[in-house]
């Protein structure tokens, strides 16, 4: 397939974003007219409109959007600097150290005192995982970053078994376990403007390193010798590291545990975006945010008695895309040969 002009592909995937969020808006049980209820809800009038919309559908549509375009940026970017093709933000352990943060909340009652405090654990265990993440990394190159993303990973979710083992309330479990699949229901504003600073923060870093991902292409070697510098505090990897920890932390912290989203957006548009990773870093976060948007109406047009969680809807919708792609990988490796 032929790559189309960046201009070209980010025009029609800020459409496609435009369309899914004004779609958000509409869709509900409730019929409003969403320009008036837009226009009250910003006069601070107290109509029906204007609740709905402030506290129900403009949060969850700012949400799907944050959410959605960070998982998706965080993975094109994790890819291309492992030069990894199955790299997603749930690699590193970030995802799995905001999902334990929060489930500590959950599991000491924390959250009872006050709402803020369960997403806040979130984003607490994000950036411990990440402290963690750096720690074991050092100066060590991709591979030890991937190594140690997987050992963190797995020692986060053993510690998440572990409280859930020991919750002594079967409602507390149903609870958590309902969390970490991830879900926008009853989300405020409170929870956009709380995860709104590091997801700013961590897709900027990200977005920074798009030269550096084009040189390492060509090898470290390569990418070192034009003057990039890969490890170090300054270094390309901690700018890797740290921005998916606060962008992805603060999304997981508020929204719960999200996948298939980073890994799934940048297969499915690099044979439009072309092979160079900075070419496909904005229109993974305008496809992420389009997917998320999607699987969230999806949610609500199939609400039925019990709303199925987003991120079930999600692993539903990218495993067979996932499944289409590793087809198609061996169908060429067999062609090859």
């Amino acid at each position: 397939m032929k790559p189309l002009r960046p201009v070209v592909l980010n025009t029609l995937l800020a459409l496609l974003v435009a369309v899914m969020a004004v779609a958000s808006l509409w869709w509900g049980e409730s019929s409003i007219n969403v320009p008036a209820a837009l226009a009250d809800w910003w006069n601070g009038a107290h109509s029906i409109g204007a609740v709905i919309m402030g506290q129900l559908r403009l949060p969850r549509m700012l949400l799907a959007l944050m959410v959605g375009g960070t998982l998706g940026l965080s993975g094109a970017v994790l890819q291309g600097y492992l030069r990894n093709p199955l790299a997603d933000p749930g690699l590193l352990g970030v995802s799995g150290g905001a999902a334990l943060g929060a489930v500590c909340v959950f599991y000491t009652g924390l959250f009872q005192i006050a709402s803020a405090l369960l997403p806040l654990g979130g984003l607490a265990g994000a950036l411990v995982t990440a402290m963690l993440l750096v720690a074991l990394v050092g100066r060590g190159g991709a591979l030890v970053l991937l190594l140690a993303g997987a050992a963190v990973s797995s020692f986060t979710a053993a510690l998440t078994a572990l409280v859930l083992n020991l919750v002594p309330s079967p409602y507390a479990t149903f609870e958590i376990m309902h969390w970490l699949m991830g879900s926008l229901t009853d989300r405020t504003l409170n929870d956009v403007l709380l995860a709104l600073p590091g997801v700013v923060a961590g897709c900027a870093l990200l977005m920074g390193c798009a030269r550096a991902l084009d040189a390492l292409t060509m090898g470290e070697d390569v990418a070192q010798s034009l003057g990039f510098r890969l490890g170090g505090v300054r270094g390309v990897q901690m700018r890797v590291v740290v921005g998916t920890a606060l962008a992805v932390g603060s999304c997981v912290a508020v929204s719960g545990a999200i996948g298939f989203v980073g890994l799934v957006v940048p297969h499915l548009l690099r044979p439009l975006a072309g092979h160079r990773p900075s070419r496909l870093m904005v229109p993974a976060f305008l496809g992420g945010a389009a997917l998320l948007l999607a699987a969230d109406l999806a949610v609500r047009l199939m609400a039925g008695r019990t709303e199925l969680q987003l991120g079930v809807v999600t692993a539903l919708v990218g495993a067979p895309v996932f499944f289409h792609r590793v087809i198609l990988f061996r169908k060429r490796n067999m062609l090859s040969c």
